[in-house]
């Protein structure tokens, strides 16, 4: 397990590298290109480009912190700092489709000629730096919130560029320029789409909500179904990090002797649900811990039996 996931985290550090390098250096070639051939949607693209690569950054940089030995205060360790990360991305991306919104708008009241085969030149080399580093992602998009924001913006990335070469080819062909503008309204709209679910997952997982996926109801109903178990109540789940979830919860049980058993079952049961993280507080029916708001709690999810 300890080698799987050293590798793992070897494997991610060397995509996010090349991943921010090889974007770092097309957001210089992209921005120059855009000054020089006076376009717009060039200029709008690398200025998301450039916050990708303060995304991905930001994204490894949770990713390293996450497994190193935090302060004993800490008591989870820095994990939280990925969904730290995962949200504050979101955050940048939005400003940024605020200044391509507003830039397109003045320009389609003021077109400009614009170089068509220069664009697309540069949007073609976009498609496959993009489209590289997005495959670098591909494999543990799933596995972590992180990785997906980092996997989406690329691949939206990707998408944009070649909205940005086909309009270089259209310009180039019909002298139409109001294309230009009108395609960085465009990667604005694709940005939006592409990263309202990342934000929306951010923020839930920011306020301790039950992260995306995992089914609250599925989790009573697992913890029910063991014969032992009359009650629960006082169940909180919540993400340690963009990859590990927690519970707590007390447990109302028939008799002393069925506690541990009990627990040991529910822990398995979780388990293979992806919470690795289960604290578990066993109780006799007759016990007052949390007062009438316990015992009526536990009446209605006995009487829902």
């Amino acid at each position: 397990m300890a080698h799987t996931h050293k590798h793992r985290t070897e494997t991610l550090n060397r995509a996010f590298t090349i991943g921010i390098v090889l974007n770092l250096l097309f957001v210089g070639m992209e921005f120059g290109a855009g000054v020089y051939f006076n376009s717009l949607g060039l200029i709008s693209d690398a200025g998301h480009n450039l916050s990708d690569v303060i995304g991905l950054a930001l994204a490894l940089m949770a990713f390293r912190l996450s497994d190193l030995h935090a302060p004993p205060c800490y008591t989870y360790g820095f994990k939280k700092s990925t969904v730290l990360a995962s949200l504050f991305n979101a955050v940048i991306l939005f400003v940024a489709v605020g200044f391509i919104i507003r830039e397109s708008v003045e320009k389609f009241f003021e077109p400009q000629e614009v170089d068509g085969c220069g664009i697309a030149f540069v949007a073609g080399v976009g498609v496959l730096i993009n489209g590289l580093t997005a495959w670098l992602f591909v494999k543990d998009k799933n596995k972590d919130l992180n990785i997906k924001g980092a996997y989406l913006h690329m691949a939206a990335d990707a998408l944009v560029s070649v909205g940005v070469l086909i309009s270089g080819l259209a310009i180039r062909y019909t002298s139409w320029y109001l294309i230009d503008p009108l395609i960085g309204l465009i990667v604005a709209l694709v940005i939006i789409y592409s990263t309202w679910g990342l934000l929306r997952d951010s923020v839930r997982l920011s306020l301790d909500a039950v992260p995306t996926g995992t089914n609250l109801v599925d989790i009573e109903n697992t913890c029910l179904s063991i014969d032992s178990v009359r009650g629960i109540h006082h169940l909180h789940i919540w993400a340690i990090s963009t990859t590990e979830t927690a519970l707590t919860a007390h447990i109302v049980v028939n008799e002393v002797s069925e506690m541990e058993s009990v627990k040991k079952r529910i822990k398995e049961d979780l388990g293979k649900l992806g919470i690795s993280h289960v604290t578990l507080e066993t109780e006799l029916p007759n016990s007052a811990c949390g007062g009438m708001e316990c015992r009526s709690h536990f009446q209605r999810r006995t009487f829902a039996g």
